[in-house]
């Protein structure tokens, strides 16, 4: 029988030792927008939405596209919270999903004023636990550009398969350069 994902039923927050981390909502965009232009810099290397500034309006709009899909099961992107101070941390979420099996990609960022404390191992471990856990997921998967260290070490340390390395499988954010692509997994 054909999974229909909309009908599925799971909470929409998490929470770990020292995080929350929630759907994202209506609102979100003040923080997230603050935090991608302190971050811009590093994470322009990774990641397209941070190569060209974003108005504070198209951060939200962009907040509240991702809450409906979230609400529609079509992408599962979360924001993660400092438990304690309520400071937004980053994002991760469930991406490119096959519910059929069902599998789920993992991605993440950190607002690079909380780098360093552990926070996106973190999410991503208490991500990976719900998407195994919750979701009954049968497949976890982490896929990074292989020059992205900082990226690479989360599922390194997490104990994520290194399956393999996908040759010439992007081209870098700029367009400048072939890229190649690491896939992590973790299985049930």
């Amino acid at each position: 029988m054909q999974v229909k994902p909309i009908l599925l039923d799971f909470p929409s927050e998490l929470y770990s030792k020292r995080l929350f981390i929630r759907m994202p909502k209506p609102g979100d965009g003040k923080v997230v927008h603050e935090a991608i232009n302190a971050s811009r810099e590093e994470l322009q290397a990774w990641l397209p939405f941070a190569r060209h500034k974003q108005s504070l309006d198209e951060t939200e709009a962009n907040v509240r596209e991702a809450h409906a899909e979230f609400l529609t099961r079509k992408d599962l992107r979360f924001h993660i919270f400092n438990k304690e101070t309520g400071e937004f941390i980053g994002s991760t979420g469930l991406h490119r999903m096959n519910w059929s099996v069902p599998k789920f990609e993992i991605g993440y960022w950190i607002d690079t004023r909380q780098s360093g404390n552990g926070y996106i191992a973190e999410a991503v471990d208490a991500l990976t636990d719900f998407a195994l856990d919750v979701l009954q997921a049968r497949r976890v998967e982490i896929r990074c550009d292989e020059k992205n260290s900082k990226s690479r070490a989360i599922p390194e340390k997490l104990g994520f398969h290194l399956e393999g390395t996908l040759r010439h499988d992007d081209v870098s954010v700029d367009g400048k350069e072939l890229r190649n692509t690491c896939i992590y997994s973790k299985i049930k």
